[in-house]
């Protein structure tokens, strides 16, 4: 009875070194980051006069937004956020920058905006749009007499919608701290995509 015993010991005993040695499960792949991408100019590039607001016969604080395509998209997506901004100014004597373009509630379906978004708050697919002073994209404009600015372009994707409705013209900085604010805590992927421009002489 003892020699059974002591053979079943050893081999529970085996088994469990056996089951203790084999390796763990690996875990899946980690997804692919979030790609924001455009035709219109290279990552880091100069951006064309056609999306700025020297553009000829852009109106003032105009110009003609890019075609913009994002990939990846996380699972789980509700939304997306649009923002551009330019990093090489600072507004009222705070880390606040310029806000040139804000387009929320993007629907979680699309991957791509496209050329020549109209002015409006509120676009034909549901999203709304700002910049500081109207609801449109406004162009590029950093002044000839100074360096190329960084006009940075992000894409946000959120589980959820925004209850935020775009508020009267001028308050373009207001709404974008609301955003940014309400979208804390449901940003499930993000990408951003930058070019330069500065007015020619």
């Amino acid at each position: 009875m003892k020699k059974i015993l002591l053979a079943i010991a050893l081999s529970v005993s085996a088994f469990s070194r056996s089951f203790a040695q084999q390796p763990a499960p690996s875990g899946a792949p980690a997804a692919p980051p979030m790609r924001l991408t455009t035709t219109a100019f290279p990552d880091g590039g100069i951006i064309p006069i056609k999306f700025t607001q020297a553009a000829p016969g852009a109106a003032p604080g105009g110009g003609t937004s890019p075609e913009l395509t994002w990939s990846n998209v996380p699972p789980g997506t509700q939304s997306f956020v649009l923002h551009m901004h330019d990093v090489d100014v600072a507004r009222n004597k705070t880390a606040d920058d310029n806000l040139h373009w804000l387009v929320w509630n993007i629907p979680g379906t699309l991957t791509s905006l496209p050329e020549g978004i109209p002015a409006g708050a509120q676009l034909s697919d549901g999203s709304y749009q700002v910049n500081v002073f109207t609801p449109s994209y406004r162009g590029p404009g950093a002044a000839a007499s100074g360096p190329l600015h960084h006009y940075v372009f992000e894409i946000f994707a959120l589980d959820t919608k925004l209850d935020i409705k775009p508020g009267a013209d001028g308050e373009g900085s207001a709404v974008r701290a609301k955003i940014l604010k309400a979208i804390e805590g449901h940003v499930i992927g993000k990408a951003a995509y930058v070019g330069l421009f500065k007015r020619p002489q």
